[in-house]
């Protein structure tokens, strides 16, 4: 097995995980915080696929699905185009509002599959290339892939408990 079989297969158990979260979902549970301030399901799948999506794009130097495939004008969030949800305080997650899991399931989709394509084109010897030299070490493209998983895996997951509590 080559080491982008293992980064997709990771990839594709957080698409598994995004479609179950998704499924049979009401617009009042993907919008609901559970407590004041707190991170609503919408603002989790919106950001984690805003991560990823921003991510492959710079590594792979190609335009974000956000922008490219129209998702920040169905979206119509009150932020930048580049804004993927870092750093946003409880009023920029109270924004998040969406209305059908139709859509986020849409972006993320589109996102996921730009994501395998790319990851299917690299060779194991790719995976050094330094992609980021803001960090001692570099950051080669390797660790970044596996930060993008990485921090997917951990969104869903905090998605899906809460989707348990409300439920």
């Amino acid at each position: 097995m080559r080491a982008t079989d293992v980064l997709i297969d990771g990839l594709g158990r957080v698409a598994g995980n995004v479609h179950a979260l998704l499924s049979d979902i009401e617009p009042d549970i993907l919008n609901r915080a559970p407590a004041s301030g707190a991170n609503t399901i919408a603002w989790l799948v919106w950001h984690l696929t805003r991560v990823q999506d921003s991510h492959i794009a710079d590594v792979a130097d190609t335009d974000e699905v956000w922008v490219s495939g129209g998702w920040v004008d169905r979206f119509d969030l009150p932020f930048s185009p580049a804004d993927s949800g870092y750093g946003h305080s409880a009023e920029d997650v109270a924004r998040v509002v969406v209305d059908d899991a139709e859509l986020l399931r849409g972006y993320y989709d589109a996102t996921h599959a730009v994501s395998v394509d790319y990851i299917a084109s690299l060779t194991d010897s790719d995976l050094d290339r330094i992609v980021d030299t803001n960090w001692d070490p570099p950051v080669t493209l390797g660790v970044r892939l596996v930060s993008v998983v990485d921090d997917d895996a951990q969104h869903i997951g905090q998605a899906a408990y809460l989707r348990g509590l409300f439920v």
